[in-house]
């Protein structure tokens, strides 16, 4: 779903496993209220939410969020299209998420390597 060109864009994604609403908005370049949008808009986005109501994200919501993001500014999807889509990829192939958790590690860990060649 996210085309590796796509990914370029964002910045990495660090080997944390909390990120802060702020740390979210600046890995997906996307505004604090969007993400409290998308969370409304998007069952299957729904992050940790302790003292205070802060939100913690993980790594998978991350991803998810950076797929919602490619739906609808790069493909041009409606809310409801990217809802869709997400919920028909989702019961087609349950493992998603993960799958694409393992591609955007892949990249990453190719990137380093691409890297430490290089010296």
């Amino acid at each position: 779903m996210l085309e590796p060109s796509n990914n370029n864009e964002l910045p990495t994604i660090p080997g944390k496993r909390y990120f802060t609403i702020g740390e979210v908005s600046e890995l997906c370049l996307v505004k604090p209220h969007v993400l409290r949008y998308w969370e409304q808009e998007f069952p299957s986005l729904s992050p940790v939410k302790r003292r205070g109501n802060r939100r913690y994200y993980q790594r998978q919501d991350v991803v998810l969020i950076r797929q919602i993001r490619s739906l609808l500014y790069e493909h041009g999807f409606t809310i409801g299209g990217a809802r869709q889509k997400l919920e028909g990829e989702s019961t087609k192939q349950e493992q998603t998420p993960y799958k694409q958790l393992l591609d955007q590690t892949i990249t990453e860990l190719e990137d380093i390597l691409d890297a430490l060649s290089h010296d």
